[in-house]
């Protein structure tokens, strides 16, 4: 298995490839978007490390055709202070995480091993629980990572898929916004709650009927959302 990094910049990727050694996993790497887009969606890697600016064709864009492809493949991205709008737009396509230019070679493993980690663990639970769960005209199964509205399949980013397993496997409870935090995109994301509110709405958009009255994914004012068990 292995680490691909799609970066232009020659010493940045040195860098990258001698820090991440640590991780014991061979790395192949990219300096165009597009080379890297064609390298991804031919293999099988573990983990992404991703540029936003690159020549060819963006890192956000790269990222929304890798979800769109229903990829489920960790995505770390790197940005500069200045590409906030842009850190915040790839944040809600599905990039696992971020790192602001310039960072620490502490900080980068780490977050590698973050994401590996838990991508690690939803194999495993992936592997072990078999469990379907079925709410109005919504059906989840866990094993396969499948959410079914009618009998259709849903298709869902990585992200969606970990909020949609967080509401059905909690029927009834409230989430605050830090709490979805947390527990989907990870203890260390120093992300923005604007980032939550816009994967809910997305995720709403997808599985209820009128978004804007949503029966299942509903908001509990001044606590956060809940899954309704009422229905």
């Amino acid at each position: 298995m292995h680490i691909a990094i799609i970066e232009d910049d020659p010493n940045l990727r040195s860098l990258l490839k001698i820090v991440l050694s640590e991780l014991n996993l061979q790395m192949d790497e990219f300096d165009n978007g597009w080379k890297g887009l064609d390298g991804v969606m031919q293999n099988n890697y573990r983990l992404l490390i991703l540029d936003l600016m690159l020549p060819g064709i963006s890192g956000i864009e790269i990222c929304r055709k890798i979800r769109q492809s229903n990829n489920q493949l960790p995505i770390l991205m790197l940005t500069a202070k200045s590409e906030e709008d842009d850190k915040i737009a790839g944040l809600e396509i599905g990039a696992d995480d971020y790192l602001t230019k310039p960072f620490s070679n502490r900080e980068l493993l780490a977050r590698a091993k973050a994401l590996l980690r838990r991508s690690e663990a939803k194999s495993q639970s992936g592997n072990s629980e078999n469990k379907v769960i079925s709410i109005g005209n919504l059906k989840l199964d866990i094993a396969n990572q499948v959410l079914t509205k009618n009998n259709v399949e849903v298709r869902l980013t990585s992200k969606e898929f970990d909020l949609i397993k967080l509401f059905m496997t909690n029927t009834g409870r409230n989430f605050s916004r830090m709490d979805v935090l947390e527990r989907v995109w990870g203890e260390q994301f120093e992300g923005l709650e604007h980032t939550v509110n816009s994967n809910i709405n997305r995720l709403r958009s997808k599985i209820e009927d009128d978004p804007a009255n949503p029966t299942y994914l509903v908001t509990v004012w001044g606590l956060g959302y809940k899954f309704n068990k009422n229905i």
